[in-house]
């Protein structure tokens, strides 16, 4: 019989008061590491780690945060294993779930990490999908309440392609209670259904300088992601007007941030200025990937932990 675990498929699997705390625990772990406390409560655990899409950030994240709270990491390609031949997720869920502690996937469509958790005996984590990056979002509010404290009732702007970024800012708003301005051309607004689960804490706007004018946190990605690269040169064509340029970002409020998930283009979707300049923590962002990740592994595997001494670090 599969076991009773908890997934992180998307920020709806989180309560409001989970989410907060996760990223009050990532800042919490960052400081533990940055003064080299020795805190390894994930010692004999496993995560597996499912790439159907490419990665930096993603793998060396959850692989460095596995080893620093003295776990193991795997990394599986699908060229190495069984999925890149055809087997069946359910069937991988089964097999996977019955030897590691948990499962990250990184992977296209939405639909395979929900039918791989629903066969899992382990909790799964979305690494990122076309519809949603939800571990990617709360590295980004953990930065932003790092930088300026609480983001309930403030305003964030999100400048380009209603993508799986775009679309997990949607959930957030919700979650944390802010208000999302969506610029993006028309016919590239996010999915319907997650906007009209947004309700009134999202509006799209086809004028980027409107989506932009008063926002606290500007952020943006590339214009064509993985596997649209055919489409790139039509895309900077019509995406040109959505640079998050210095006149864009004059217009929000004056101690806003940027925040861009990485890799980015700098001259297409945002001006090196930008990226580069005072109000930019992109750095701080990417760091926090690390950070949250562990506080969600911790989250995941420990409080369930049948070891009763795991959450201590070690002996």
């Amino acid at each position: 019989m599969q076991a009773t675990c908890r997934h992180l498929l998307s920020l709806n699997d989180l309560t409001a008061d989970e989410a907060r705390a996760l990223l009050a625990r990532g800042t919490e772990l960052k400081a533990m590491h940055r003064r080299g406390e020795d805190y390894r409560p994930l010692r004999h655990r496993t995560l597996a780690m499912i790439f159907e899409k490419s990665s930096t950030r993603t793998r060396v994240s959850f692989e460095a945060g596995m080893t620093q709270l003295g776990g193991h990491a795997l990394f599986l390609s699908a060229r190495d294993t069984q999925l890149g031949r055809g087997e069946p997720v359910e069937d991988a869920a089964r097999v996977l779930s019955r030897m590691v502690d948990a499962v990250m996937i990184r992977t296209f469509e939405q639909t395979t990490v929900e039918r791989f958790a629903a066969y899992s005996q382990v909790p799964v984590i979305n690494g990122l999908t076309n519809r949603l990056h939800p571990c990617q979002v709360l590295a980004d509010l953990q930065t932003y309440c790092e930088h300026r404290g609480d983001i309930r009732g403030r305003r964030v702007a999100w400048i380009g392609d209603g993508n799986n970024m775009c679309q997990t800012y949607l959930e957030a708003a919700r979650l944390f209670d802010f208000e999302l301005r969506v610029g993006c051309p028309a016919g590239f607004e996010p999915a319907a259904d997650l906007l009209a689960a947004a309700g009134e804490r999202c509006t799209v706007l086809h004028d980027p300088l409107a989506a932009a004018a008063g926002a606290d946190l500007i952020a943006t990605d590339v214009w064509a992601s993985m596997h649209q690269e055919g489409e790139h040169a039509a895309r900077a064509a019509l995406f040109a007007p959505y640079q998050v340029s210095e006149a864009l970002m004059a217009c929000a409020a004056p101690d806003a941030l940027f925040m861009h998930c990485l890799p980015a283009h700098r001259g297409e979707e945002v001006a090196a200025a930008v990226i580069d300049g005072p109000q930019s923590v992109v750095w701080d962002e990417a760091e926090n990937r690390l950070h949250v990740q562990k506080a969600l592994l911790e989250f995941l595997l420990v409080k369930r932990s049948s070891d009763p001494d795991s959450s201590r670090g070690p002996a």
